[in-house]
């Protein structure tokens, strides 16, 4: 599976590496994936995600229940 945040949508960035005689090689900036269980009020069951920090954050500011909908509705998470 692809490393892209299931909450936020955010992948990696593709950037360069700059020397100090300024030649640029590519790099790769990789997001802060964890994956988390949490508990679903709603549901009364566990559900799994791979999420960023700021994925987290999210969750805990709106409510997992709330953001999964969210999510879902933008096509970033298929949960039955």
């Amino acid at each position: 599976m692809a490393k892209v945040c299931q909450v936020t949508g955010r992948k990696r960035m593709v950037g360069n590496n700059v020397s100090h005689s300024k030649k640029r090689t590519k790099r790769i900036f990789a997001i802060n994936l964890k994956t988390k269980k949490f508990w679903s009020e709603e549901e009364q069951r566990f559900i799994t995600l791979k999420v960023s920090c700021k994925g987290m954050k999210h969750i805990e500011k709106n409510g997992l229940d709330a953001t999964v909908k969210a999510a879902q509705k933008k096509g970033y998470i298929n949960i039955v």
